[in-house]
């Protein structure tokens, strides 16, 4: 019997793989950036959003910003001193773990530092599936606001009754009083937390917090760029700034977006 056509997966996106000549672009785009800046900055990425990122790479138009492959990166600059395309820039490659990037710049390191932290401060979205929580949450009894108690009650609005099917569905024991959406104690008693806790602070979040979050306009995702070494080419030196960027990453991460 003929398959039926009825049946055929039809795919409305296509996502081009990275070619090999890609990659061998991205390694002679870093290589011939390496002679015309004085130095090279390994950056690392807390939250990445690629909105942020564009900012950044705006704020920075006279520099050159790579996102890549941390195994391709490394191999540019070289693993070895006799490998290394400059004096010592190889020095940099340990540190090219995790969601990193290079930054070739002729800015002054003292007044890019801090010219990078401003330009990433307050730069908040909804948390995904896998971030550390930041903060607690917790929902107070009785009616529920729109933002879940972040705001005092009088700046604040009721929730849309039309949302109390999808929290009871997501596990928050709610349910309609008088057209409103009341959050009520349980049979033991006011809890210690005073209310519906979606979160505490270190928690891995999962898909449902993350739509509850999401749901009380709750932002504990923070993308952040941080510094963790730089090379200069009139010192032939790599000076650490912010090591502590890297704790927690293991070596040998090649993932990353070209």
């Amino acid at each position: 019997m003929p398959k039926s056509k009825r049946s055929k997966v039809v795919h409305m996106t296509q996502v081009n793989k990275k070619t090999k000549e890609h990659k061998e672009r991205l390694f002679e785009n870093i290589r011939e950036c390496i002679p015309q800046y004085q130095h090279c900055f390994v950056f690392s990425v807390d939250n990445m959003r690629n909105t942020y990122l564009k900012d950044v790479r705006q704020e920075l138009s006279d520099s050159r910003l790579f996102f890549g492959k941390t195994k391709l990166m490394a191999r540019a600059l070289g693993h070895s001193a006799e490998e290394s395309y400059a004096d010592n820039i190889y020095q940099l490659s340990p540190y090219l773990r995790g969601t990193v990037g290079l930054l070739f710049t002729n800015r002054n390191p003292d007044q890019l530092l801090p010219h990078i932290e401003s330009i990433t401060q307050d730069k908040v979205d909804f948390a995904r599936a896998g971030t550390v929580a930041s903060r607690d949450f917790v929902v107070p009894y009785g009616t529920v606001y729109a933002t879940g108690g972040e705001v005092p009650a009088e700046h604040d609005v009721p929730i849309g009754h039309t949302l109390e099917p999808e929290l009871r569905r997501l596990g928050v024991p709610v349910r309609m009083v008088k057209g409103r959406v009341v959050l009520e104690e349980g049979p033991e008693g006011p809890q210690e937390a005073g209310g519906y806790v979606v979160c505490r602070e270190g928690d891995v979040l999962d898909s449902r917090q993350t739509r509850l979050l999401k749901l009380f306009s709750v932002c504990l995702s923070e993308f952040k760029v941080k510094v963790v070494a730089y090379w200069s080419a009139a010192t032939s030196q790599v000076t650490p700034v912010d090591t502590g960027a890297m704790d927690g990453v293991e070596d040998g991460n090649g993932e990353g977006s070209d």
